[in-house]
């Protein structure tokens, strides 16, 4: 029989209120990851943000605790992190197979591909949470916030934190508004001509951005950087040469090559980087499994496991992970029936059940390991989603044999909508970890946090699809048919189904991949050897989305990391508490994330409901040059008065201490 070592009286940890509360911070922070993601491709971690949050809520309940704070920052998180299945859906809608969200159904694979993944993920905890050194960085930062508002004088810390999120968040709104207004402009570009070539200039200015530099950090900032410098100093001028003589706008035929050409070689590059990171921690991940199965057994053989170390047993693991998929072949088969497919789906929807089993375990091992390393914001998801969705593909088309253009275009939905799912169980897995070791430092139950990862779950999926409706209906996606002016780019969702399209359709330039994923052996390798000789690195997956992204998005991200690198530069110098003054840092970006991508999700609703592009534009005349002199000045003036502000409240309060 299984007994408790902990000494203290029981605290309350999974509790109606603390779920309610995880389900409310779940609308905001899904919501904004949402809008991010579809933008700029990337999300951003909330488990930091929701325990701050939550500290300042339940600290004027009665009988609140660490742990109960802990569970609320569990269900946040993983429900934020759900997002990220918009790097697949989308794609969809970019190939013209669906015209909208189907709710239900996009409830249905987010839900079943979460839960798979939280299933998958528990048999990892001992071996990869409890039993490793994996830093797990954000988990630690998380349970260092949960400690502090724990402690006597965490309440004028939480007041503080939430002032921060909220100051970054307000101001971050308040610019997208006055670029809304037309008072400014939000984006720069220029194109220009280099020798027989071209390419050009963009940065978005964006606050958003600029917090997301600052949580991905120096080494990923330069990283992503230099593939900026692969893809617009080199590739680009050299795929454009010769280009330029139909007449056609420059900014046309540059866009043309990027989107069609360049884009693709960064996608090698990805590519590349993913197989060498699976590579290199292939052993430990084998060997993890193995303890953690060994681990279980020697439980069910009556072994004494303290309260901290109890999983949800094994069997029902096992037989979620079976009964889940049966969902996922009545979905499978759902799709498939009124098109192309129908009559001779069944060996694709059997195919497909065995891959989402298989893949989703490596898949899983694969994220969690990655975000013990570097933390699931810095994770490289979207990396392992394109060797999926590739895989995925292949395999439909070898089980479906023969194909005319009719089945050709349905099997690509249909391997997309395979992907989608797989995708759920990868964001998940390479978040719950790190929930699970900031549980693990706080003296959470893992049984207990793993049920509210599965509550976050269905959270999560109540919440993605309308937004993903919202953000079609009001801007549209780049490429897709309907899309406008202002249409979001899903980076990951319009790569991943071109991959899908070439694959099925024969057009996929194998050459271009096969360049970009001989760039991807160069950094590897230069990664290799400065890692091995400096205390620089470059980790390829970061250089391969730096050559993937437009530049408006990958310019202003190492910029964010400059920032970041600075301030934290700073807060080492003047002492004091100097790890409280990086956390309000740290803060001061997430509300900068947060208020820009609430504000685009409000912003959207106003343009779905008026049927306008610029409901609040009140100085139209003011675009150009001059727009974007006041532009590049204002965001200027902003980020030195928010880091500057952020600074002196830092220093106020190490004073009072």
């Amino acid at each position: 029989m299984a007994v408790t070592n902990r000494t203290t009286p029981t605290l309350r940890e999974l509790t109606v209120r603390g779920i309610l509360l995880g389900g409310v911070i779940t609308l905001v922070f899904t919501a904004a990851n949402v809008y991010l993601g579809l933008k700029v491709g990337l999300t951003f971690a909330t488990a930091i943000p929701a325990a701050v949050i939550s500290m300042a809520i339940l600290r004027n309940f009665a009988n609140h605790s660490i742990v109960e704070n802990n569970i609320v920052q569990t269900v946040a998180s993983a429900a934020g992190t759900l997002s990220a299945i918009i790097f697949v859906l989308p794609g969809l809608i970019m190939i013209g197979w669906w015209t909208g969200f189907p709710y239900w159904i996009t409830v249905a694979v987010c839900a079943v591909g979460g839960i798979l993944g939280v299933m998958y993920s528990i048999p990892l905890r001992r071996a990869l949470v409890t039993g490793s050194d994996l830093p797990y960085p954000e988990g630690v930062a998380a349970a260092e916030v949960l400690k502090v508002g724990d402690s006597s004088g965490g309440a004028a810390e939480n007041r503080v934190g939430i002032r921060v999120i909220a100051f970054g968040a307000l101001v971050s709104a308040a610019f997208g508004l006055v670029a809304n207004l037309k008072v400014l402009a939000n984006y720069v570009a220029a194109y220009f001509r280099a020798g027989s070539g071209g390419s050009m200039f963009g940065a978005s200015l964006s606050l958003a951005l600029i917090g997301v530099g600052h949580l991905v950090g120096m080494t990923v900032g330069i990283a992503m950087l230099v593939g900026l410098v692969i893809s617009f100093g080199a590739m680009l001028p050299i795929r454009t040469i010769g280009a330029f003589g139909t007449g056609e706008p420059i900014a046309d035929v540059i866009d043309s090559v990027f989107a069609s050409e360049v884009r693709f070689i960064g996608a090698g590059a990805i590519a590349v980087g993913a197989v060498w990171t699976l590579l290199k921690i292939l052993r430990p991940i084998v060997k993890g499994i193995t303890e953690a199965l060994a681990s279980a057994r020697d439980r069910r053989q009556g072994q004494l496991v303290d309260i901290t170390q109890r999983d949800i047993p094994f069997p029902i693991v096992i037989a979620t992970v079976v009964v889940m998929l049966i969902p996922i072949a009545v979905l499978l088969w759902d799709f498939s029936r009124g098109t192309a497919l129908q009559g001779s789906a069944a060996a694709i929807i059997v195919a497909s059940l065995v891959f989402i089993f298989v893949i989703g375990l490596v898949i899983a091992a694969v994220c969690g390991y990655m975000a013990g390393l570097i933390g699931s914001s810095n994770s490289p998801i979207s990396g392992v989603g394109i060797l999926t969705v590739l895989i995925a593909a292949l395999v439909i088309k070898v089980v479906f044999g023969q194909t005319d253009d009719g089945q050709s275009t349905a099997l690509v939905a249909f391997t997309l909508f395979v992907a989608a799912v797989t995708f759920g169980v990868a964001t998940i897995s390479n978040d719950n970890l790190q929930d699970l070791k900031t549980g693990q430092l706080v003296g959470a139950t893992p049984w207990k946090q793993q049920v509210a990862l599965v509550i976050g779950v269905l959270f999560g999926s109540a919440i993605i699809p309308p937004v993903l409706d919202l953000m079609q209906r009001a801007f549209g996606f780049l490429g897709a048919p309907g899309a406008t002016d202002n249409a979001l780019a899903a980076p990951q969702a319009a790569l991943i189904s071109s991959l899908a399209k070439g694959v099925f359709g024969g057009s996929l330039n194998w050459s271009l991949i096969g360049l970009g994923a001989a760039i991807g052996v160069a950094i590897v390798i230069a990664d290799e050897i400065l890692t091995g000789t400096t205390r620089f690195a470059l980790p390829p997956l970061a250089v391969g989305m730096g050559m993937y992204l437009p530049m408006s998005l990958t310019l202003i991200i190492p910029l964010g990391s400059l920032l970041g690198y600075f301030y934290n530069r700073w807060a080492d110098r003047t002492g004091g508490n100097v790890e409280r003054k990086k956390r309000l840092g740290v803060l001061l970006a997430t509300g900068m994330i947060v208020g820009e991508s609430l504000y685009g999700v409000i912003f959207a609703g106003f343009v779905a409901g008026t049927g306008s592009d610029e409901p609040f534009a009140i100085f139209t005349g003011n675009d150009g040059t001059l727009a974007e002199v006041i532009g590049i000045a204002g965001f200027a003036a902003v980020l030195l008065w928010l880091y500057t502000r952020a600074r002196t409240i830092s220093a106020r309060e190490v004073v009072k201490e």
